[in-house]
């Protein structure tokens, strides 16, 4: 039986469902694999676990700008190296899993862990297959650090790919284009009756779906004040408004609500474990621009409203997204109401946007993903 071991690190949800979603695929697609998933950092020590991503979510909730620069700035100089110097040490500590577990492959969502293996196979006190996994949609060259000892590098799209080749001279023959892993639901057809029903939605009404930004509750303002302009439309448009686990936010969103002639069409809600349901049925999506909820957005056919993305990798997602014809991206100095309504008013506008997420969209990427490496393992 051969053994895979996924990495990830819980800087933000993305790197776990992406991880999540590549066990899943593994374990109900293959009998004679075993997959084991593990947080690299926290498996070296839990207190350094604790604190970075206590540091990570304080600076990218309280003060983005601060982030923004760690984010650039580790790229080069300084910053780099004591990034590359501490996972090297970390690395000596990972190594006892590689010891007690013996991967034949290991499948790395996060930059640290492709670092630190990459690490150990240079100190030849490892020998498996190395395959990354980016979780967005512009790369960022901590990922590639070692990347003469990765054996696979899986991305979102074709720039992506040609920017590995021409920008960090990563061989060809180990990049494969297949979306970035999301569940295998948003390859399934849904009963939208049944989801309508669901969510007591109106099926005469086209819906949006809208994420408040979750435990970051990023520009809680600028937040509310896009769907406030969003429910001047609710006479052709209903809402499913998620604020995430956050009671500010989602005590602003009730009071919006509350000062609505009809409530009916804006529903709101902490959180929802239907996603790929709720956008099977929507024809927006607002959303900060993270590189999961992007997959699944296009996966499901859906234009992005971006609004309030984390300075770094978000904002470069952002502006990848309008460049691509898929999001129109608000920021703060815009005008959210001319942009709603030049959006909401223009279905040609919406349709063009539409049929762009088709060239983006990876709806098997989990399933690519697997396949090309349990084949060649």
């Amino acid at each position: 039986m051969k053994k895979i071991l996924i990495l990830y690190a819980t800087y933000g949800g993305g790197h776990l469902s992406a991880a999540k979603s590549i066990k899943n695929y593994i374990d109900e697609n293959y009998n004679d694999v075993e997959a084991n998933l593990v947080d690299c950092i926290k498996y070296i020590n839990k207190t350094i676990n604790r604190v970075s991503t206590g540091v990570y979510k304080r600076l990218t909730k309280n003060a983005p700008w601060a982030w923004k620069r760690v984010y650039y700035n580790s790229e080069k100089g300084a910053l780099s190296k004591i990034s590359n110097g501490s996972n090297r040490l970390m690395a000596k500590k990972l190594y006892h899993l590689f010891r007690d577990y013996s991967p034949d492959l290991v499948i790395s969502t996060h930059m640290f862990a492709t670092q630190m293996t990459s690490y150990l196979k240079k100190k030849g006190k490892i020998d498996c297959t190395l395959a990354t996994v980016l979780t967005d949609f512009a790369p960022h060259e901590q990922w590639l650090v070692g990347h003469e000892y990765g054996n696979y590098f899986f991305v979102s799209h074709e720039g992506m790919k040609k920017s590995l080749i021409e920008d960090f001279h990563v061989d060809s023959n180990k990049i494969f284009c297949t979306g970035i892993p999301i569940s295998n639901k948003f390859s399934q057809n849904f009963n939208t009756e049944e989801i309508y029903n669901l969510f007591k939605l109106n099926p005469n009404k086209k819906t949006i779906l809208f994420f408040g930004g979750g435990e970051f509750g990023l520009g809680k303002s600028k937040t509310t004040e896009v769907l406030q302009c969003l429910t001047k439309y609710l006479d052709t448009y209903q809402i499913i408004a998620i604020s995430g686990r956050n009671p500010k936010m989602n005590t602003a969103f009730k009071e919006i609500a509350e000062k609505l002639n009809d409530s009916s069409s804006l529903k709101i809600y902490e959180f929802i474990d239907n996603v790929p349901e709720a956008m099977s049925i929507s024809s927006l999506v607002v959303t900060k621009p993270g590189g999961l909820t992007v997959s699944e957005s296009l996966a499901s056919s859906l234009p992005i409203l971006v609004i309030n993305p984390i300075p770094g990798q978000e904002e470069q997602n952002a502006e990848f997204l309008e460049q691509s014809g898929v999001a129109i991206w608000i920021k703060k100095s815009d005008s959210s109401d001319a942009i709603v309504e030049d959006l909401l008013t223009n279905p040609e506008k919406l349709l063009l946007m539409k049929e762009n997420t088709y060239k983006l969209a990876h709806k098997d990427s989990s399933k690519n993903i697997c396949d090309i490496l349990i084949k060649n393992i």
